[in-house]
């Protein structure tokens, strides 16, 4: 009786754990020196949309990451993604172009192809279905305070964005 007792409560914690989030262990830790991500590129509107064509192509969902390497909040998101979970979870399912902003000064245009304002506050995180929609729309601006959040709410919000 007991023995199947703990079978039923075993599948049960299983099937509810498949759903849940992963959650990073003690290898994920936030490496220094912080990364750089940024590379003063200007970007044309087609080049940006060559990037969500050819990911969408490969079956991957593009993430668009506007920021500056002077941005410590940029920089700590980044880092976070490079993170041994996280880094194995987003190759897998999402291709990112990280496009600098510069001091507010460059690619900030390419913000309204989006329909979002090109208002300062970095990093801002733009996620893609396999349809080309952006669906985060609504929270574009929800990183520019990555320094005070914890790494698994960063990787729960990426979990979220699979489509």
């Amino acid at each position: 009786m007991f023995k199947k007792f703990y079978c039923s409560v075993l599948i049960l914690m299983m099937s509810i754990n498949s759903n849940a989030n992963i959650l990073l262990t003690d290898k994920d830790v936030l490496k220094l020196p912080l990364p750089l991500p940024y590379d003063g590129k200007e970007y044309s509107a087609e080049e940006v949309k060559l990037f969500i064509e050819n990911t969408i192509d490969s079956s991957m969902q593009p993430i668009i990451i506007f920021g500056g390497n002077w941005c410590p909040d940029c920089r700590i998101f980044d880092g976070t993604l490079q993170m041994p979970t996280i880094k194995k979870f987003v190759d897998e399912k999402f291709k990112i172009l990280h496009i600098d902003v510069g001091r507010y000064d460059i690619n900030m245009n390419l913000l309204e192809l989006f329909g979002i304002p090109p208002e300062k506050g970095v990093p801002r995180v733009l996620v893609f279905d396999l349809e080309r929609k952006l669906i985060n729309n609504s929270s574009t601006t929800e990183w520019t305070t990555a320094r005070d959040r914890d790494p698994q709410e960063i990787f729960n919000f990426i979990q979220e964005m699979v489509q």
